[in-house]
């Protein structure tokens, strides 16, 4: 048995984590999300009205379609607070204009898919990194008290353009405390690993070719791994985060890791496998926390924190909550992950994405 295999078999995953506690209050609020028609988007939109009374949220993206498709799912005498904006993040001008009056920016527009970006660079760079320097000065110039941004995984030790441009997004936002002065906007950022069930992701097209009847499911490598996350805990992690920043800080949520040959087995237990070579700009394994981010990094019961180097910022409210500095040399990593899904925990969370 091969050392992965062996601690794989050596751990059991914990219950399902639901990041739910402690909640940003939004009630009242003027909220605004980029990238809004977008799966986290729905999600998000969707768990604010059931939980809260917002005075206003505001869908921020550029495709008309998917905001119509909104609006009907949405319906209007129902949600009256819904707002559908047309507009694009490298628009510095109509974002400022989007966010007047708006108390709490969650940043979830970016360009993700890791090929997509390999072989359009300029339009990566022009999304992720020109787009997140965007909302930090409408941000800032409109007065927004919050913003928390999306990340990923792959922005951790980048091998690829995706991960490089959303390691620049996080250093901006991280930055960007500085520049919005002692009593300006606070920014922060979540950065966490592949959701299951949002568009373009494996799950999905592993289950179109298992509906279609295809004579394999296609892996890149037969040792690579992955963290997993659902687009729910997504949502509730957000909402946990904005209400325990100070700004600067990365939050990190503890979420398991699986083999991709694993997950394909867990999906269609009779179904071939074909190696098809690892793509450009792919790793084996994914990391969330570094070596060297291990150093300012705290550890709480759900998430880790990667503390920000500031003059203001102290870690006294993470202390109350029984935070714990992470040990020397510490590495989150897909492959070396303290929990692993087993099959019955991935059909858990495909259920809960409702792809079962």
């Amino acid at each position: 048995m091969d050392r992965l295999a062996k601690r794989r078999s050596d751990q059991q995953i914990m219950t399902m984590r639901n990041f739910d506690s402690p909640s940003y209050d939004f009630n009242d609020k003027r909220i605004l999300v980029t990238g809004g028609s977008g799966s986290f988007g729905n999600a998000f939109i969707t768990a604010i009205s059931k939980r809260f009374s917002p005075r206003k949220l505001i869908v921020y993206s550029r495709d008309e379609m998917k905001q119509y498709e909104m609006a009907q799912r949405f319906a209007p005498q129902d949600h009256p607070y819904l707002r559908y904006f047309i507009g694009d993040v490298r628009d510095r001008d109509r974002l400022e204009m989007a966010m007047r009056d708006v108390d709490v920016v969650i940043h979830a527009a970016a360009l993700k898919h890791v090929m997509v970006a390999e072989y359009n660079p300029f339009e990566c760079i022009h999304t992720n990194v020109m787009g997140a320097e965007n909302v930090v000065q409408a941000a800032i110039r409109a007065g927004v008290k919050r913003v928390l941004a999306l990340s990923t995984d792959k922005a951790a030790n980048p091998i690829n353009l995706y991960g490089a441009s959303k390691l620049a997004s996080d250093k901006i936002f991280v930055a960007a405390n500085s520049l919005a002065g002692a009593d300006g906007a606070r920014f922060s950022v979540v950065r966490y690993g592949n959701v299951v069930g949002s568009r373009g992701s494996v799950v999905p097209y592993f289950r179109k070719l298992i509906d279609d009847r295809a004579p394999a499911l296609p892996i890149t490598d037969s040792r690579m791994t992955r963290f997993w996350i659902t687009l729910q805990q997504g949502v509730n992690f957000v909402m946990s985060s904005l209400a325990t920043m100070e700004g600067g800080e990365i939050f990190v949520p503890k979420i398991p890791s699986m083999k991709m040959t694993d997950l394909a087995t867990a999906m269609a237990p009779n179904m071939a496998q074909e190696v098809i070579g690892i793509r450009p700009g792919e790793k084996l394994h994914e990391v969330m926390i570094t070596a060297d981010d291990a150093r300012v990094t705290l550890e709480l019961e759900d998430r880790y924190v990667i503390a920000p180097a500031f003059p203001f910022w102290t870690a006294n409210h993470l202390n109350i909550a029984g935070a714990t500095p992470a040990a020397d040399g510490f590495i989150y990593a897909s492959d070396t992950n303290k929990e692993w899904l087993t099959p019955a925990a991935l059909n858990e969370m495909l259920t809960s994405a409702s792809l079962a």
